[in-house]
């Protein structure tokens, strides 16, 4: 599997079906990225698993998420089978061995694997706007409200802190207006719809602490194995959105949090993106142009990124262009795009004179595709018809009873189990609002006892026009105000408008965010 910091994909043939070959990835290139692509049920997710074991066993964290639920067998050991064996002789892999892979399964939902969270703050406007689907003009007022919250002070961990400073934001959009640009109550109003919506699809999961430490992703065994963090995905898959979201907030943390360590050996870490086409369907211009940047710039801090989809046109030509090490399994082409499609992965090959590349996608078998990886000063090999080697951990799903022995003697057990909510911006925001309340109230009573006082204390009670009026020698000359439209406020709007100035005037305690909008550190 390993051999002279190389990782053993599988086998080429020859074009009369003889051995031809090794494949081997070049861990130095590893951090080169990389793409996997073909239809469904050609083999993607064994690659996937295979690569995933070859990386760990080099001592390289891996990041990869279980879409259909079937990768978590990559933390037990594997098992005879007639068709794994026969592959392995018809590629030569002998001793053909079985092994278990260290494993850290992760859920959102807590439900198969140690939950994992991120804040409201540490996503950034850019992500989160992604994620609601936000207008240009939502957008705007999402950037403002994190910009609020940055300078006034006001920790955004979960849903109700975002909701109540959009709440606050829209009593106060005339006030806050002129000093962080307009605010229109309409679109405060559709981001909290969005948010409700949020809240139904189970976001609210996502959001709080303890948030995710990206050190916990990227550990190590003590024999030197990398571990292999592994996401159920099979519940995420029905927010797609958020799935895509999430990804990306873990990819914009890698790059934030980790320094430049430039062409390492082998990788830091290498992240699986799988279901790639919902990273980029509807996505707007600016964040797939902060992507390709991620992606391009990513590379010197170490971390290789694997877009696993079914097309190749499902991965935008900026970021395509970044991915050096290219597994291309079957592709059908009844269709125009799948068509296109093919010409397209055909056409990004370094070109093979024992064979044409778009013929050959279309006639590719189950576990069989064509590779191509970065080698000798980092140009890519010459394309080659390559079979798969099987993995040497279980194919298919683990049982839950399995999964939760795992889980017992992960390395992260009860870090992120439980729940806890410190004083965020609800709290903060709900404590200034009622403590300017409570002052306007006393404010108020003490302007009412005073008028009762003079109205039937000390002084008589006089009318104009019956003779007992003071003296007007004796008294000073009234001075009468013209009357205005204005006013009084009401208590609330008083203690609003207090909130407001405090926050507004909280200058200085800036946060400083990434290139997608994540906290730096």
């Amino acid at each position: 599997m390993l051999q002279d910091g190389k990782l053993y994909i599988g086998t080429s043939r020859k074009p009369d079906d003889t051995n031809n070959k090794p494949e081997y990835l070049d861990l130095k290139f590893g951090n080169r990225h990389g793409l996997v692509t073909g239809a469904t049920g050609t083999g993607k997710t064994v690659t996937l698993q295979i690569l995933a074991e070859g990386f760990s066993n080099a001592g390289v964290p891996v990041f990869c998420a279980d879409v259909k639920g079937d990768l978590s067998g990559i933390g037990a050991m594997g098992e005879p089978k007639d068709f794994l064996q026969k592959r392995a002789d018809q590629i030569g892999l002998t001793p053909y061995e079985f092994q278990e892979f260290p494993v850290i399964f992760w859920d959102l939902y807590g439900e198969k694997g140690h939950r994992v969270r991120t804040t409201i703050s540490e996503m950034g406007p850019l992500l989160l706007s992604r994620l609601m689907n936000a207008t240009d003009a939502q957008e705007g007022v999402i950037n403002i409200a994190f910009k609020i919250a940055d300078q006034g002070g006001l920790p955004l961990l979960d849903l109700k802190d975002f909701q109540a400073l959009l709440n606050y934001m829209g009593e106060n959009a005339s006030t806050l207006s002129s000093q962080f640009g307009f605010i229109s109550k309409a679109s405060v109003g559709s981001i909290q719809r969005e948010l409700l919506i949020l809240e139904q699809q189970g976001a609210v999961q996502f959001f709080g602490e303890p948030a995710l430490k990206i050190s916990d992703i990227m550990r190590t065994t003590n024999d030197g194995r990398g571990a292999i963090s592994v996401l159920a995905a099979d519940k995420l898959m029905m927010n797609p959105r958020l799935y895509g979201t999430f990804l990306l907030w873990m990819l914009s943390e890698l790059f934030e949090v980790l320094p430049e360590v430039g062409d390492p050996d082998k990788p830091k870490l290498v992240f699986f993106f799988d279901e790639a086409h919902l990273l980029f369907n509807d996505a707007p211009k600016v964040l797939i142009e902060r992507v390709e940047q991620v992606v391009r710039l990513i590379r010197s801090k170490g971390v290789g990124v694997y877009f696993v989809t079914q097309n190749p046109l499902d991965v935008p030509e900026t970021v395509l262009a970044q991915l050096g090490n290219r597994v291309q399994h079957a592709l059908r082409a009844y269709t125009p795009r799948e068509q296109k499609a093919v010409k397209t992965a055909a056409d990004t090959f370094r070109p093979n004179p024992d064979f044409n590349c778009a013929e050959v996608i279309t006639n590719l078998g189950t576990g069989e595709a064509l590779v191509s990886t970065l080698e000798g000063k980092g140009a890519p090999s010459m394309v080659e018809r390559t079979l798969i080697r099987p993995p040497a951990s279980r194919l298919g799903p683990v049982t839950d009873a399995e999964r939760q022995a795992i889980m017992k003697v992960s390395p992260v057990a009860g870090l992120y189990d439980e729940d806890f909510d410190r004083e965020s911006a609800y709290e903060i925001l709900t404590a200034r609002a009622k403590k300017a309340a409570d002052a306007a109230a006393a404010q108020q009573q003490a302007d009412a006892d005073q008028t009762s006082q003079q109205s039937s204390g000390g002084s008589r009670w006089t009318l104009p026009g019956f003779g007992d009026e003071e003296p007007a020698a004796t008294s000073a000359p009234k001075q009468t105000k013209p009357r205005t439209g204005y006013q009084r406020e009401t208590v609330a709007e008083a203690a609003m408008k207090s909130v407001a100035r405090t926050v507004a005037s909280s200058l200085g305690r800036a946060l400083v965010r990434g290139i997608l909008g994540s906290l730096r550190r």
